[in-house]
């Protein structure tokens, strides 16, 4: 594990109804989410790698679809600088994972179908009104990278 990320595999309850998974609660996490979006990825597809100076994201990979989300550690004064952490999520193992700041992060789609990922990060995209820059540093357009995701 990298100090500070946050994995919570996501139990499934179901029913002749279906199912439901709790997703997030607050007695659990201490993360206080400001905004929500979901995006869509194509088979094949890799979104990231980046990072933030000052958000965190919460990413929920319930399906769906799989993924296989990248983190790497790069805080300076981190006892985990350096580590590399791979997970497997998705609709065959819904997992909920908050990345903090400084953690190069980005996700591949793996299945065959699309897949759905929702984050509920910490900051406003782009700030109040989206009058700030963006937090994000792009590393995906870096070619001498060494965060690749293949």
């Amino acid at each position: 594990m990298i100090k500070g990320v946050v994995v919570k595999r996501l139990e499934r309850y179901k029913d002749k109804r279906g199912s439901l998974a709790e997703i997030y609660r607050s007695d659990e996490v201490n993360f206080k989410p400001v905004m929500a979006y979901i995006s869509v990825t194509k088979p094949g597809v890799v979104r990231g790698p980046h990072e933030h100076k000052k958000q965190s994201d919460c990413f929920v990979f319930a399906g769906p679809g799989n993924f296989e989300l990248h983190l790497w550690d790069k805080r300076k004064g981190s006892a985990a600088k350096g580590e590399y952490l791979k997970i497997e999520a998705g609709e065959d193992n819904p997992t909920m994972v908050i990345v903090p700041p400084g953690v190069v992060h980005g996700y591949k789609c793996v299945s065959k179908i699309d897949g759905w990922c929702v984050n509920f990060p910490d900051e406003l995209y782009r700030g109040k009104d989206k009058k700030e820059d963006v937090d994000e540093i792009r590393w995906e357009t870096d070619r001498n990278s060494p965060y690749k995701i293949v």
